[in-house]
């Protein structure tokens, strides 16, 4: 089993959300490569990064975050270096924002509402770029995908 912590961002800032309700937003810290740091001095290898303001907006906002936590990580191993790897997710809905996303840095990305709402582009990602790159985030409320 791999433990893959979470860090959701608004406004380039750490948040919680409750029940995905932005008006519940709490702050918990202002430094999200701070946060990250801190996950991968404690050996963590991977990480969820949400775009929420990319997931209320319908396209990929905070990659300038995604890039930070991307270029300025790494996790020391036998003999080798290799970045945190980041699993990105919230706002892509185009070939243009995965694109933005490969390139400030994710290793994989999440696809949630995306697959539900335009399945064809979903699948066409899963082609293009591999099940390895690109994955599908269902949330359950009740026994309900």
């Amino acid at each position: 089993m791999r433990i893959i912590p979470a860090i959701d961002i608004i406004e380039g800032k750490c948040v919680r959300l409750s029940k995905g309700d932005y008006d519940t937003k709490i702050i918990y810290n202002e430094n999200p490569l701070e946060v990250a740091k801190s996950f991968e001095a404690h050996g963590i290898e991977y990480l969820h990064l949400v775009d929420l303001d990319g997931a209320k907006s319908s396209q990929i906002v905070n990659y300038k975050i995604l890039e930070q936590i991307a270029t300025k990580t790494k996790l020391k191993q036998i003999a080798t270096q290799t970045k945190l790897k980041i699993d990105f997710g919230g706002g892509l809905k185009s070939d243009a924002d995965l694109k933005i996303a490969f390139e400030s840095g994710a290793s994989q990305i999440t696809g949630g509402s995306i697959a539900v709402k335009n399945r064809a582009i979903f699948e066409k990602w899963i082609s293009e770029y591999g099940s390895d790159k690109i994955i599908l985030g269902a949330d359950a409320n009740n026994e309900k995908v």
